[in-house]
């Protein structure tokens, strides 16, 4: 299977930091294969024959023991992350124009019904749920109006971690060239 797993709260701040080539491999002693990390906010792709709950447990055992942190994990699968990339309008880019990212959700929040859980300004906001998603864009002049800036501090917040889209189609590229077979 073809993974790929995002750290929440790492290197952010000067907090909780960890070098991505020590956190790669982190990984391969764990057991994944075709590891690589992509910036340094805590974006990893790798192959694994376990299923997705028992490679996040494995993440987080091995993050805690390697560096000393609880950090949260989550885990898509190849088919997973397709679906949400898939999903985002094309015209949605992290530019001067626009503001556009993807929450990726922990389970117990991933529900459309998180949606009404959010200060949502329609004339501002666009926003739409995805299956394991929320996907947000803002006009970059809208930014300071958007009801999205309130996420921060609530419970919700804290089952989220936030990617810009172009992190998100990057790492879907990473993925994707896991995928095909390597030039003999």
């Amino acid at each position: 299977m073809i993974y790929a797993a995002l750290l929440r709260g790492i290197n952010v701040g000067g907090n909780n930091k960890i070098n991505m080539k020590e956190l790669k491999e982190a990984f391969e002693q764990a057991g994944m294969s075709s590891v690589k990390t992509y910036i340094n906010s805590g974006n990893i792709v790798f192959k694994d024959d376990r299923i997705k709950e028992q490679v996040t447990l494995v993440l987080e055992a091995t993050i805690f023991e390697r560096f000393g942190l609880r950090i949260k994990v989550l885990v898509y699968s190849f088919d997973e992350f397709s679906r949400i990339v898939q999903a985002l309008p094309a015209e949605w880019a992290n530019d001067e124009r626009l503001k556009s990212d993807v929450l990726f959700l922990w389970q117990q929040a991933d529900d459309e019904g998180v949606l009404e859980q959010l200060s949502l300004k329609p004339d501002i906001d666009r926003v739409q749920y995805v299956p394991g998603a929320i996907l947000w864009s803002v006009d970059r002049g809208d930014v300071t109006k958007s009801g999205m800036t309130k996420i921060a501090g609530t419970k919700l917040y804290k089952l989220v971690t936030v990617r810009n889209v172009n992190t998100v189609r990057k790492i879907y590229i990473l993925m994707k060239e896991l995928e095909e077979p390597s030039p003999k």
